[in-house]
This record gives structure tokens, sequence and C-alpha cells, in this order.
């Protein structure tokens, strides 16, 4: 009886405004633990978490978390897409964080891993920035904190083939190259910019300039587009961020659309579907590089994660954008989770994802509540 009253859900409550959503899930025995929604727009994601997630979950347990939420997903088969499972991330990421405080390990030993360091690579997200001036702040990055990859941007987001302004591409290409010399590794996004042809083009400059990684070159949802550009370079061309659907990931990879998978946790639905994908990519020999663009906690989910799996990639994406841009993920811990040391971030020995919510933060939050009533 101790044993179902350890893993079965007595309540779920949101602390949520416009970007942040977190969630925190109490068993029948009292034990708690902390997840939380995807980014953006997550005070609608909460809502999807209590209306449509909650009633299928409370008062059953948790020790079969694949089939709860399958359970989930199919109660909700009318709703197959991306707030659904958005909000599933939540009680997913809430649960591991409970079962780590359980056993007293951090998830990423109860995944079969480690606590430890994971190398990182400094992720800009800017394109309102110049060539140079994006070379500058990167060395500043480099000097700083022994940051030795970095990824900047190509083209304009889902821009049609016409960049932010006409040649940066052109030039970024080869000034990060040059400014930042050839002991680094260089990544790029395209953020879904291109039609094959352009992307290949691209594709061949980037080669040209040694960079190693070549994320969402055509748009994301169009896989053969995205395959022609993978089967024409050698460079390794990326994606996956956006997708949610795991019949769309297996199709992605049976296919080789891309040569290295970029699974969202918070987007996908949590670490649970997510290990799916790590296990189709495995079984392909493809390598998980996962997208975790900003430092809420999808970037501590992530750490954990590449801490555990067999076919993890060479890092760890690690956002350098501070408040100027994303204001919205300043306090949200009582401590800081996310220190990098010689271009390493760590995951430490402390039971779950080793966080605390910042009192100050949750006060300031939209507060809800579901809970068992049986």
């Amino acid at each position: 009886m101790r044993s179902q009253l350890k893993t079965t859900l007595r309540s779920i409550e949101s602390f949520t405004n416009e970007n942040v959503g977190f969630v925190k899930v109490t068993c029948m025995d009292g034990s708690e633990g902390w997840g939380q929604v995807s980014t953006y727009h997550s005070d609608i994601t909460c809502q999807v978490l209590h209306r449509q997630v909650a009633p299928w979950v409370l008062g059953k347990p948790t020790s079969d978390l694949d089939d709860l939420l399958d359970w989930v997903t199919e109660r909700e088969h009318k709703f197959p897409g991306s707030y659904l499972r958005r909000a599933m991330a939540g009680l997913d990421t809430a649960i591991w964080d409970m079962r780590g405080k359980q056993q007293g390990k951090p998830v990423a030993e109860l995944l079969g891993g480690s606590a430890g360091t994971v190398r990182a690579y400094a992720s800009s997200m800017k394109r309102d920035i110049t060539p140079a001036d994006e070379a500058e702040r990167l060395k500043k990055l480099r000097d700083k904190y022994g940051f030795n990859a970095f990824k900047v941007r190509a083209g304009s987001e889902v821009g049609r083939d016409v960049d932010e302004w006409p040649g940066r591409t052109e030039e970024i290409i080869p000034t990060i190259r040059k400014e930042l010399g050839d002991d680094v590794e260089l990544l790029i996004d395209a953020n879904s910019c291109y039609s094959p042809y352009r992307a290949i083009e691209i594709g061949h400059l980037l080669q040209e300039q040694n960079y190693c990684h070549y994320e969402e070159p055509c748009p994301y949802w169009e896989l053969e587009q995205t395959k022609m550009v993978t089967d024409a370079l050698e460079i390794d061309v990326t994606g996956g961020e956006q997708d949610c659907d795991l019949p769309t990931w297996k199709r992605m990879i049976d296919m080789r659309a891309v040569d290295i998978v970029q699974p969202d946790i918070l987007y996908l639905g949590g670490i649970s579907r997510t290990l799916r994908v790590v296990a189709m990519a495995e079984q392909a020999g493809l390598r998980v590089t996962p997208h975790c663009a900003n430092l809420s906690l999808v970037t501590l989910f992530t750490m954990h994660l590449l801490r555990a799996i067999p076919n993890a990639g060479k890092y760890l994406e690690f956002s350098i954008e501070g408040a100027d841009y994303y204001p919205w993920q300043q306090e949200l811990f009582v401590e800081n989770p996310y220190v990098i040391e010689n271009g390493h971030a760590e995951v430490t020995e402390k039971p779950g994802w080793g966080i605390d919510i910042s009192p100050d933060w949750l006060a300031r939050s939209k507060y809800q509540i579901s809970s068992h009533t049986s």
C-alpha cells in the first residue's frame, strides 16, 4: 500500500507568467517534485495542463510514466499538437524530480548516468548584430568562460531565402572563423530559412570555412527538402527541435533526413518521450544534441539527459543571451544552476534536478491547482 501511495498523484500545481510555467506534483504519501512546461505562452500551456492533462492522471500511479503519458495522448486524441505536449512536459519533468528526491539521486543517475560535467557551446540567438560585433562578443565569452564551440545565425527566421539584411550570411560565415581561429568548433542555425537549392549553396560556404553543424536549413516540416540538403553536403545537417509527434520522429530518422537529431525536451513532452527519440536515434546510429535555447529549466533537464544517454552529441547548447534578450529568464532560482567553467556546465549530486525555485518569483506568478477528489 505504501508503494502505491508513493507513486499515485494527489495534486498538480502550476505557477506561471506568460513566458515560464513551473509545475509541482504531490503524491498521496506527500512526495513532491518540480518541473516545467515549455517556455513561451506558458500561461496558455498551464491551462492545457489543468484542463486536458490533469483529469487523466490524478489518482493514477506514475510508476509506468510512458504508459501514463500515452494514456493522456489517447484520451486527448483530437489534440495531437504542440500545446498538449508542452503541458505533458510539466507533468513528466516534475515526476522525474520527485523520483530523484525519493531515491536521493540526481535524475541523471536515474537515467543510467551520473553527475559530472557537460561540454557546452555558446549559442547566439541574435541576428540584429553585425558579424564583427558578434565575433567580438564571442571572443569575450571564450576568454572569460573557456568556450571552444560557438553557434551563430544564418539567414532570417523562416525567411523564404531572404537574409536578415543583404549579404549578412556570406559575411558572418568567414568573419567568425577568421576572428575565432581554427581551434574552435563552429555551428550555425538557419531557422527554416532556405529552399534546398539556397541551403546547399550556403552549405558549401560553411564547408569551405570548416563549420561542423548546419541546423534546420529548410522549413522544418519539409523533411524531404531537408534530406536533399543532407544528402548533398558533408557537413552535419541537424534538426528536430520543433517536432513533438513520435511518428514524425520515426519517419525523420528512418529516412535519414538529418545527421544529428535535436529534440527539445519541453516541446516534445518531457524526458520519457525524449528517451524514445533517443532510442530510435541510437538504433539508427545517430547522435543526439538537444535543443535548449534559454536558461529556464530546459537546459538543466538537457544536462542530466546528456550525462546519461549513450549517443549524446558532443555538447550542450548554452544560451548566451541575458536580460536584454530574455528578461523573463532572470531570477528564477534560489541558486544559479548554470555556472560555466572551462567551457563546461556541471550536473551536481543533488537529488532530482537539484534546484529550488525562487519564492519571490513564485509569489508573483499566477497559481492554479488540480486535485484528486475521490
